[in-house]
């Protein structure tokens, strides 16, 4: 098929990626990420010589080192290494010594200890817990929680809850200078893809794009919509969301893209969808204001209408009521009417509960992540159910709760079901939504397999262990 090669520069100094024509899309990514010299948890930004953002994939245009493409990394989050670089650790002399121990053990030994294998996995579990718990509930450590707004963060990273004012400064400032940039045609088409992958773009620039997509959907004509005004809109929706592992702005992005406690909002909503009621009271809250109201050209009458809408969509994404309104579409479809209103409110809740939870459709590299997050953010939320004496959701505690578990039983049961009805009225969907997840539910099967057989492994290296080490006198 041939080789492809890209020039390009890091920081000024010259790089080049050669591969195949018809190399994977995260083979490329690699390449870029190793000549970058980049970590695991780095965002990459390719640039053409007009200063355009580009998506690194096996379909970019060769180019000469006369008119190199430009990298940027983006440093995510502070690795590891990094951390162990700063606290004064040697990463790298410790791992040679713990390799040079086992294979010593192993040499005296015959075979691995059933010792060493539980000692390994009591350090991978400490080490994941001490990543991802911030309140150490499960070590028997309990916080006295205030009632006021100090409340710990449950988001991972460590960041406050709501957004400081600095920073939504800083990513309105960015957001409105590459406001007026042109949008390459690459990008464009991308955008109109189950196959984008978020996580290239940082705040502003997602903020760029959903402006692309209300330009592209024609929503700035439809709705004589002010570009300042939208601007306006996107940043006010940014600042609202809070840093959380799942359900944050990014998320906001992704769902546009594809199209039990007593806590204070259940009270207030009267437990009836209170998370989904508290987003359309802030949407609401956001168009009270002339400045940010994208809507404030239309007559009284649309905007009911298109306020009314906006109802049915936020609140159909409360997965309490996925039944019922799964069974109304299912009643609906064998005789659907585009021109019956009824019919076609019913298939707007549905297309927005498959764009919530479309993430298992998009590629494995782009999935996953949204699937580590998620369960982040349901074991923050059991812990501090546990912390405040409140019972625990089964699906969000994480003594109970796998990764491939999670995904079989959803996939399964949830997802496959939903896409496979839509899927009925548009057949085209089935192979960008439901090839995807089937294969998603092949890999998480897999996954889960494999950790039967570990956990029977395990189970049978500790047998014998125990017994060899009741013979031995």
């Amino acid at each position: 098929m041939g080789t492809k090669i890209i020039y390009f520069t890091v920081n000024g100094r010259p790089e080049q990626a050669e591969y195949p024509v018809d190399c994977p899309a995260q083979d490329v990514k690699d390449l870029f990420r190793s000549a970058a010299e980049a970590g695991p948890h780095d965002i990459l930004k390719l640039y053409n010589p007009q200063g355009s953002i580009i998506n690194i994939s096996p379909h970019l245009e060769p180019n000469t080192p006369n008119s190199c493409y430009k990298l940027e990394v983006v440093a995510a989050d502070c690795n590891s290494v990094e951390l162990a670089v700063a606290l004064g650790f040697d990463l790298t002399s410790m791992e040679k010594r713990l390799q040079g121990l086992e294979k010593k053990i192993l040499i005296e030994a015959v075979e691995t200890p059933a010792i060493v294998y539980e000692m390994k996995r009591q350090v991978e579990s400490f080490r994941e817990k001490l990543e991802s718990v911030e309140h150490l509930s499960w070590l028997g450590l309990f916080k006295e929680l205030s009632e006021g707004t100090n409340k710990p963060s449950p988001f991972y990273h460590k960041k406050t809850l709501r957004k400081t004012r600095e920073e939504c400064e800083h990513v309105r400032e960015k957001f409105l200078q590459m406001s007026t940039l042109e949008i390459s045609e690459e990008v464009r088409q991308y955008l109109k893809t189950p196959t984008f992958d978020n996580w290239q773009w940082e705040d502003a620039e997602i903020m760029v794009l959903l402006q692309v997509m209300y330009t592209d959907l024609d929503f700035i004509a439809t709705f004589n919509i002010e570009p300042e005004v939208l601007q306006q809109f996107l940043y006010e929706v940014y600042k609202r969301y809070n840093n959380i592992p799942f359900h944050n702005f990014r998320h906001c992005f992704c769902v546009t893209q594809m199209i039990n406690a007593r806590t204070e909002l259940a009270l207030r909503y009267n437990d009836i969808s209170p998370l989904e009621n508290h987003h359309c009271a802030v949407a609401f809250d956001i168009l009270e204001k002339n400045e940010n109201n994208i809507f404030r050209n239309l007559t009284g009458d649309q905007y009911k209408r298109i306020r009314e809408g906006i109802i049915k969509c936020i609140l159909a994404t409360d997965m309490t009521r996925h039944n019922e309104i799964l069974n109304r579409f299912k009643s609906i479809l064998p005789v659907f009417d585009f021109s019956n209103k009824d019919h076609k409110d019913v298939l707007m809740m549905i297309m927005i509960k498959v764009s919530d939870i479309s993430n298992e459709a998009r590629p494995m590299d782009v999935a996953e992540p949204w699937l580590d997050c998620l369960l982040q953010e349901f074991y923050n939320q059991s812990d501090m159910e546990k912390l405040e004496g409140l019972p625990v959701t089964p699906f969000m505690d994480r003594d109970k709760v796998t990764k491939p578990s999670s995904q079989t039983g959803f996939i399964g049961f949830v997802l496959l079901p939903l896409f496979i009805e839509l899927a009925n009225l548009f057949p085209c969907l089935e192979q960008h939504i439901i090839d995807p997840v089937r294969k998603a539910l092949d890999y998480y099967t897999e996954m889960e397999k494999a950790l039967d057989r570990e956990k029977v492994n395990r189970a049978q290296s500790d047998k014998a262990g125990t017994t060899k080490n009741k013979d031995t006198p």
